[in-house]
């Protein structure tokens, strides 16, 4: 078969870290190519590359596309020459209609008069190819996601694409919208479409993949030809999650009491589109001394499941119990759920956890301003005290706590947003991809602190992408797959195979 893509020796390096290297990718022409790995492999950093998001000049490396060389500076690029990348945020506008998405950028128009009439007609058919039903007038904002996505597809037939890249497009989908969009990527392959698609669902990849490539770590492990050998669920995983975890996690002797935090029956709807169930009747408990993992891949609800628990931060129509050492928690607005015992450490510290132009002292008490206040009259002279406290305890390195957050690094901004945390002296403390972001030296005294926190008979629950480090780190791992709990080990019976096993075959 014909090469139409050949990415040689692909190196990105993003300040302090490599996140490509020296990968190499090959797709035929007309094929099914699946791209698989963790979470944070370099997947979609490679895709980005090749879109033309980070332009010719600002990575190592040769991309062939179509017979010759390819130097994109940008999507616009990229487009020119038919290769379309769908991200997994879709890149819809939801105020304008179905027809205006499709050619947004791309008008059908002449002297800057756009032709309604060749819009709307044209809409249809591609409509029509992909298998949506609603009108071209329709807002996509009154659609719902599975539709959007065939919306997407249909933006990218708009442009002539030759090579669609999918970045987990069944993601946000229900089943049946899922086995739909597969179907529609083998109508495609027939009609000579060639498709990169990025999946976690080992099953998805199965079904319609002519060849898989695995990435981990940045760097190319293993291509699979569905047409010559089987594409074993396996080899994937055991592809996908190798990796030597020598001495990167503190030592500890677990002393676990009784349960202090139990959640049962907890469900949540999305705050928008309110047909539509992003946690599922989750229920699971956390002992006091205990470090609890909730493992998922991206889209599984980790996230919405802290922050619906966290003061209803996130969705609606929430229901379902929470008892703390107990007694019922009311966790309905934020400053109940501090006051019942919970606090939630962001994985956004940069937007949601921290006021960055405020200096530490202001970050770190902000969440308890009561316990350096008397009367409604802030005690600066208290808050300075605390502050620092908090600086000698959390080894927060900085001059002065009245430097500006935004100046610390990565991993002292982590600290800070814990200690602000550890000020409101919760009895369960939610940490949400707690080392994202920060060198590996911070991450082992993040590591240290959470353990200290447990060694405190305190209950922590720990978010993580990075499988390693639940596995290094918990006592009980509980896994979800798109907004359920399917299934819970304990830190002995945990494996990155049988987490990735339970994720995939749910």
């Amino acid at each position: 078969m014909t090469t139409l893509l050949e990415m040689q020796g692909i190196t990105k390096t993003f300040p302090g870290v490599k996140a490509l290297d020296n990968v190499t990718l090959r797709v035929e022409e007309g094929e099914i190519h699946a791209l698989v790995g963790e979470n944070g492999a370099g997947k979609s950093t490679l895709m980005k590359v090749l879109s033309g998001v980070y332009p010719h000049g600002s990575y190592d490396g040769v991309i062939h596309y179509a017979g010759t060389e390819a130097r994109f500076r940008s999507i616009t690029d990229s487009e020119a020459k038919g290769v379309i990348i769908i991200h997994q945020e879709l890149a819809l506008v939801p105020l304008l209609s179905i027809a205006e998405n499709l050619f947004l950028g791309n008008e059908r128009a002449s002297n800057g008069v756009i032709n309604w009439r060749e819009t709307f007609a044209r809409t249809e058919e591609l409509l029509a190819k992909v298998g949506l039903h609603d009108a071209p007038s329709t807002l996509v904002g009154k659609i719902g996601v599975g539709k959007q996505q065939l919306v997407e597809i249909a933006k990218a037939l708009a442009k002539d694409v030759r090579l669609l890249i999918l970045d987990e497009p069944t993601a946000a989908l229900q089943e049946n919208d899922s086995q739909k969009l597969l179907d529609l990527l083998l109508e495609l392959k027939a009609q000579g479409v060639t498709s990169i698609i990025i999946s976690h669902k080992l099953n998805e990849v199965r079904r319609v993949a002519d060849r898989v490539t695995v990435i981990r770590d940045g760097a190319t492990v293993s291509t699979i030809d569905a047409r010559t050998e089987e594409i074993s669920e396996e080899r994937i995983i055991r592809d996908m999650v190798g990796r030597d975890m020598a001495h990167r996690y503190p030592e500890r002797t677990p002393n676990i009491g009784p349960v202090l935090m139990e959640v049962s029956d907890w469900c949540v709807w999305h705050p928008e589109q309110t047909d539509r169930q992003m946690i599922k009747n989750a229920a699971f408990t956390v002992r006091k001394g205990e470090i609890v993992g909730i493992a998922g891949l991206m889209g599984a609800g980790r996230t919405e499941l802290a922050m619906s628990l966290f003061g209803k931060s996130y969705g609606t129509n929430h229901s379902g119990q929470v008892t703390i050492d107990g007694t019922h928690a009311d966790t309905s607005t934020v400053p109940r759920a501090i006051q019942s015992g919970l606090a939630y450490v962001t994985e956004d510290r940069k937007e949601l956890g921290l006021i960055l132009e405020e200096p530490i002292v202001r970050n770190i008490t902000l969440a308890n301003l009561p316990g350096v206040s008397a009367s409604g009259v802030l005690n600066a002279n208290e808050e300075q005290q605390v502050a620092e406290r908090y600086r000698d305890a959390m080894n927060i390195r900085t001059p002065s706590v009245f430097q500006k957050v935004v100046n610390l690094s990565g991993g002292n901004q982590q600290k800070v947003v814990l200690s602000k945390w550890l000020f409101t002296d919760p009895q369960v403390l939610i940490l949400d991809e707690p080392t994202r972001g920060i060198d590996v030296g911070a991450k082992f005294e993040i590591y240290s602190i959470m353990n200290d926190l447990a060694a405190q008979g305190r209950g922590v629950v720990m978010i993580s992408s990075e499988m390693p480090e639940l596995l290094g780190m918990c006592d009980r791992i509980y896994v979800m797959t798109e907004g359920r709990i399917v299934g819970e080990l304990t830190g002995a019976e945990a494996s990155q195979e049988r987490i990735m096993e339970m994720i995939l075959r749910h």
